[in-house]
């Protein structure tokens, strides 16, 4: 049961991760989400949205071990501590948006690399 929730988890974050990384490289999108972030009910409603996959995430795959599976985990942990933010503190991400926008290049590359992985290990038959 639980290697397959992993590799659900492992699947879901990973193609969301692949596939954005490649829409933010394609589309210059991801400057403009940054320039979003300063429309305050943009932020708190994609809060809810984060807030909803983060606590889903931890409540079906809250999984503290010593194998890859602990990275969904921190995953859903840290996605569910972000949505609290945006709902809670919106302006918080606006300050964080915009010293984020120097490494966004960076960025985009560890979620395109770290998509592949997950999806490795979710696709993965073990």
């Amino acid at each position: 049961m639980i290697m397959d929730i992993s590799n659900f988890f492992g699947q879901l974050y990973g193609l969301f991760y692949v596939i954005f990384a490649c829409l933010f490289i394609i589309t210059l999108q991801l400057r403009r989400t940054i320039d979003m972030s300063s429309d305050r009910a943009f932020v708190i409603a994609t809060g809810y949205t984060t807030f909803f996959l983060g606590l889903m995430t931890v409540i079906l795959h809250n999984f503290w071990v010593n194998v890859w599976r602990v990275v969904i985990t921190i995953l859903g942990w840290s996605t569910l501590i972000k949505g609290i933010r945006k709902i809670g503190f919106p302006e918080s991400i606006n300050k964080q948006a915009q010293k984020f926008r120097k490494h966004q290049v960076y960025s985009t590359l560890f979620m395109f690399f770290l998509g592949v992985l997950l999806c490795w290990l979710g696709f993965s038959v073990t």
